[in-house]
């Protein structure tokens, strides 16, 4: 599950935990995680104990963060990890898995237009004045009610 090696000679050489940390912007408490979650191999220790990263996996940080920014839970970052040596069905694989992530983003585009629609409609009903009982927001919210016309005589303050 290795990604191909940078070539930047800022990677060249073997890294603690903390080099990578500040070379990718992930805190080593997240990349950790990452190894803990098999999303990163387990690096060789040096004699001195500690990890000891190569440009591999700066490679594989710098793979999760673009994926993340895709929308890839980390789950379906591992599933494209393993895909991604898988020389027989590989690409249709992680086509199938981006096909599905694209799938769930359009849902929830769907979603939030139908919150912004409905939204928009009970912010142009709201006068921003008058009683507390009269506010066509609240009264949706605690009522479930789309966008409710206020009964109550709506005269601006002042007046």
């Amino acid at each position: 599950m290795t990604m191909s090696v940078l070539s930047d000679e800022t990677f060249s050489r073997p890294m603690s935990i903390g080099e990578l940390a500040r070379k990718t912007g992930v805190s080593a408490d997240k990349l950790r995680y990452y190894e803990r979650e098999g999303l990163l191999p387990h690096p060789r220790r040096g004699s001195s104990g500690y990890r000891e990263y190569g440009a591999e996996a700066a490679g594989q940080v710098y793979f999760i963060l673009r994926a993340k920014d895709l929308g890839f839970s980390l789950e379906e970052i591992a599933d494209l990890l393993r895909l991604s040596s898988d020389t027989e069905s590989g690409i249709a694989g992680v086509k199938a898995r981006a096909s599905r992530r694209l799938a769930e983003i359009e849902g929830q585009i769907a979603r939030l237009e139908n919150i912004r629609a409905r939204l928009a409609s009970l912010v142009a009903a709201c006068p921003g004045h008058g009683p507390l009982e009269c506010c066509p927001i609240l009264s949706a919210i605690r009522d479930g009610e789309n966008a409710p016309t206020c009964s109550c005589a709506q005269t601006p303050k002042g007046f």
